[in-house]
């Protein structure tokens, strides 16, 4: 830099030196998106990111780390915000213009606020409907802390269909997707029941043609749907006192032959000998 005063223009030497700085440029963003909550690491290429002074995630909103201070990618952390803002590098030459390489779109987090049934077996395989809101970018479905179903279809935004692993007791289901993990509350409780046993059956014997009242004892006998008297024979009628007794009522041995070849019991009553 020169000054010309009434005795001339100065000499020029090392101290009178000026550098111009280009003005920086955003040329991308990575991940374009992220959790509305904040906390996201973002990448950013551009050019000329020398002296670099903030990173804004939209007018007014600089994002939550120190910026980097070397050209290449600088890697801050966005604060929270909504819908789509530019991403803009103040440096030495400037703040970048906005273009369309420098957006960043803010994912609201997902909820969860039906699960349906609420329960299913302790071996898993339950196939278990999830309502909720904002399920993009779905990554994950867990029933309880790091335990991940086995399978889950995202039907929509509002709507998931997922499959219970093995678990036990009463978990929160959890959705995680491009606005972070769903916070627990009381409309995402999955109860696990465990399978039921038979421990005992009295009397262990009756007539083939049924209508004995027999009582089993068994335990976890929660919502009983069948007894059977072997396969495909069901009981003509089971109440169930408590949570380890059921008191039934047996059927007959349909199609049983006796020895002198006439159908038996509760196949053909007029056939008695």
């Amino acid at each position: 830099m020169t000054v010309s005063a009434g005795g001339g223009t100065t000499a020029t030497n090392a101290s009178d030196k000026f550098t111009y700085i280009a003005a920086p440029t955003v040329t991308g963003v990575s991940p374009t998106s992220g959790s509305a909550a904040g906390g996201t690491t973002v990448g950013i290429t551009g050019t000329n990111f020398t002296g670099v002074t903030a990173v804004d995630f939209g007018p007014g909103n600089p994002a939550t780390s120190s910026p980097s201070t070397t050209p290449g990618p600088s890697p801050p952390r966005p604060p929270a915000g909504t819908g789509t803002v530019d991403v803009t590098v103040s440096a030495g030459g400037g703040t970048t213009a906005t273009n369309a390489s420098d957006k960043f779109t803010y994912i609201a987090a997902p909820t969860v606020t039906g699960v349906s049934p609420t329960s299913g077996s302790a071996a898993g395989g339950t196939t278990v409907g999830i309502t909720g809101t904002n399920f993009t970018g779905v990554t994950a479905v867990d029933f309880g802390p790091g335990n991940p179903a086995t399978l889950f279809t995202v039907n929509n935004a509002g709507s998931i269909t997922a499959t219970s692993p093995a678990g036990t007791g009463t978990v929160d289901v959890t959705v995680s997707a491009g606005g972070g993990t769903t916070a627990t509350n009381a409309s995402d409780k999955f109860t696990y029941i465990a399978a039921p046993t038979v421990t005992g059956v009295s009397p262990t014997s009756g007539s083939r043609r049924g209508g004995h009242h027999r009582r089993h004892h068994r335990h976890q006998l929660h919502r009983v749907t069948a007894v059977d008297f072997g396969p495909g024979n069901p009981a003509t009628l089971f109440t169930v006192n408590n949570a380890g007794s059921i008191t039934a009522t047996s059927a007959g041995r349909h199609g049983h032959r006796r020895r002198d070849g006439q159908r038996g019991w509760g196949h053909d009553r007029h056939q008695r000998q």
